[in-house]
């Protein structure tokens, strides 16, 4: 079936439905013509907020930003934004309401970043008054202009970022321009106004899709569904629908992964440009239409002219072990489907299978992924700090047969049953640290009441730089965890959790485990 995959909608079918996109300024089409006269809101003054601020104000637009957050020094970006006259408003009182600018006007439009919740007041508001609030995506994507580069997206409740970085180095590898942006690399709206970018590798989260509502990729990804984000979502539903928004207008490739059926369902429900195929990938037999394995090959099925007798053999195991920054290890099953969705998307254009190959090859493995920090008297201890949610840490867990497992965090509306219940026969003992550890400590009950747990209950310093923030909760968890290893255990930082309760970010989470573990003295 999805070999043939019908249109799904007829030609010419309207994109998502946006009350207030006919209130959208016409001006912020290219990114040369002017927005003189138009008052935009920026919520954030972070990684994407930032960006639009300068491109807006550069373009002649009347722009206010808003942060309620009045610890980070973003002193650099402020002097910049002031040379363009932005109206810089920090503090917890100016994201209480809609905001006026300094010549008394309410905003024609509101540029969001991806972690403002759409009941935000600030926003709740905006949304009341018919205002029409856009992210980044749907920004990067009216102000792309003359640039035709391709977008190539990846989401997914895990794997996004490893996928990306895969993809980017394929392309790299076919001799294209290819940037990788979004949640990795530059931003989003960096890399569309990069004339030589001859194709982009797009990361996007459930809150990027969220705020979209025209993009049209040339091929997407949905790598994968689970909870996550349900607190800021609000149901598993909202979240999932979201995360199909990314199929919505595409043109080539709806690219799926068999072994989740919510992937696919998202892919039925899409409405795409006519012509548009389903592609699946799967780390086991491919079929007609379908990018798989075979014995230790990654095979594809799907864009080849006889897709129903043969297979263009596209790299092996070996690759991929050595793509995922573990080389003579045995392929991770999960590494080895990013790999497959990676080269679905990368063979939309066209890529030549020696080019999947040479990409895995030349692939750098990002950090705080099952990454071995150290081996301490026959103990290993692993990073894997980036495993944010339940399904992340289902991977890691998986790994190891014996462990001391350090986790715990935000849980972001998540449950932990079926996770403790499929991972409790390995567990040694567990470390929890986190603001809200009931989650997971009423499932280590329920599910594994004979493993020993112990719960670091400090509370981090609010005054310390964030780099270091939450280095003395760390210390106890690792110092607890060498407690409870023994010889040939692996202990495990797989939190399961999001890091913001006492942590900057996940990677100061694994930095600081990481630092930690190098300074325990070998006896």
């Amino acid at each position: 079936m999805v070999a043939e995959l019908p249109p799904l909608v007829p030609p010419g079918a309207e994109p998502v439905d946006y009350p207030a996109a006919d209130r959208i300024p016409a001006a912020l089409h290219g990114p040369e013509s002017s927005l003189a006269g138009i008052t935009v809101l920026v919520t954030g003054l972070g990684v994407s907020g930032y960006p639009a601020a300068v491109h807006l104000a550069e373009r002649g637009a009347e722009v206010v930003v808003v942060d309620a957050n009045t610890t980070r020094d973003h002193s650099e970006k402020e002097q910049i934004l002031e040379v363009f006259d932005v109206d810089i408003r920090r503090g917890a009182a100016h994201v209480t309401g809609l905001p006026t600018s300094r010549t008394g006007r309410l905003p024609d439009l509101v540029v969001t970043s991806p972690g403002w919740r759409p009941d935000q007041p600030v926003l709740a508001a905006a949304a009341a008054a018919g205002i029409p609030i856009i992210g980044e995506v749907e920004l990067a994507w009216r102000v792309r202009g003359t640039n035709s580069a391709p977008w190539l997206v990846v989401t997914g409740t895990n794997g996004k970022t490893t996928t990306t970085s895969m993809l980017e180095s394929m392309l790299r590898a076919a001799g294209l321009n290819a940037r990788a942006c979004g949640n990795i690399g530059a931003p989003l709206l960096e890399a569309v106004l990069d004339p030589a970018a001859e194709v982009l590798a797009i990361e996007l989260s459930s809150y990027q899709l969220h705020w979209q509502f025209s993009m049209s990729a040339h091929a997407a990804a949905v790598l994968n569904i689970a909870e996550d984000h349900l607190d800021w979502h609000g149901d598993l539903a909202a979240y999932a629908a979201a995360k199909g928004r990314a199929y919505t207008n595409v043109a080539k490739a709806c690219v799926y992964n068999v072994e989740d059926p919510a992937t696919r369902r998202l892919v039925e429900d899409a409405e795409v440009i006519a012509g548009a195929r389903a592609i699946g990938f799967t780390t086991g037999m491919p079929g007609p239409g379908e990018l798989g394995v075979v014995e230790d090959l990654l095979v594809d099925r799907a864009y080849v002219p006889n897709r129903y007798s043969a297979a263009a053999e596209l790299a092996s195991f070996a690759n991929v072990a050595a793509a995922s920054g573990a080389p003579g290890r045995p392929a991770a099953p999960h590494q080895v489907s990013n790999a497959l969705a990676a080269a679905a998307l990368a063979r939309s254009l066209g890529v030549p299978p020696a080019a999947i190959r040479d990409g895995l090859r030349a692939h750098v493995a990002g950090g705080h992924r099952l990454a071995l920090v150290r081996s301490l008297s026959e103990v290993s201890w692993v990073d894997d700090s980036k495993a944010t949610n339940p399904h992340a840490a289902d991977a890691a867990l998986g790994s190891f047969d014996s462990l001391v497992w350090i986790a715990g965090g935000l849980a972001k509306g998540a449950h932990y049953e079926d996770l403790v219940k499929s991972h409790a026969h390995r567990l040694r003992g567990v470390v929890l640290i986190g603001a809200d550890r009931e989650p997971l400590r009423g499932a280590l009950a329920a599910h594994a009441p004979e493993v020993p747990v112990v719960e670091i209950d400090l509370v981090p310093d609010g005054d310390l730089p964030e780099e270091v923030r939450g280095r003395d909760v760390m210390a106890a968890a690792v110092d607890r965890a060498r407690v409870l290893a023994r010889a040939g255990d692996t202990v495990l930082m797989a939190p399961a959790a999001a890091s913001m309760d006492q942590f900057r970010d996940y990677g100061t989470r694994g930095d600081l485990f990481a630092e930690l573990v190098r300074a325990l003295p070998e006896d």
